[in-house]
């Protein structure tokens, strides 16, 4: 008879364990406002935490395409100057639809906002916020985005 926990072990966690982090891109939408500076957050569809617009890599375009595609669909930024080098990365554990968490690596790239629209993709899903830095990191709950907030 074998060992259930050496079964579980070897057919569940262990490939769990060895599996590559996925990686995201966002965008750190940011505008000029009454002299200070803000940083736009969205809310998740699924659990409603602040978050910043992000998403899958998108086949066709590059990683900051990709990213201002995600700001419009999520946030409804319309027209933006996107800086291609990134702001940072920051990672997280993503809950997939099944309950399996994935560790994933989230690349930033800092997005000058210069139109927003209200009528966007997931307008019905999300709600947005224009913040500063310093309180955007007290709103998102994972501690390498706050540390790049704080940075700003």
């Amino acid at each position: 008879m074998t060992n259930p926990l050496k079964i579980a072990y070897e057919n569940v966690l262990a490939p769990m364990l060895q599996r590559p982090r996925r990686i995201q891109v966002a965008a750190l939408c940011t505008r000029d406002h009454d002299g200070s500076r803000q940083v736009l957050l969205v809310t998740s569809r699924d659990t409603g935490r602040w978050v910043l617009p992000k998403g899958w890599p998108i086949k066709g375009l590059d990683a900051a395409g990709a990213a201002l595609q995600e700001a419009w669909e999520e946030a409804g930024v319309k027209k933006a100057n996107i800086n291609e080098d990134p702001f940072g990365v920051y990672g997280y554990d993503k809950r997939l639809d099944g309950g399996l968490e994935i560790a994933v690596d989230v690349t930033v790239f800092e997005t000058k906002v210069e139109k927003i629209v209200d009528d966007f993709p997931e307008a019905d899903q999300r709600t947005r916020k224009w913040v500063a830095p310093a309180e955007a990191a007290e709103m998102v709950h994972e501690p390498e985005l706050q540390a790049l907030l704080r940075q700003m």
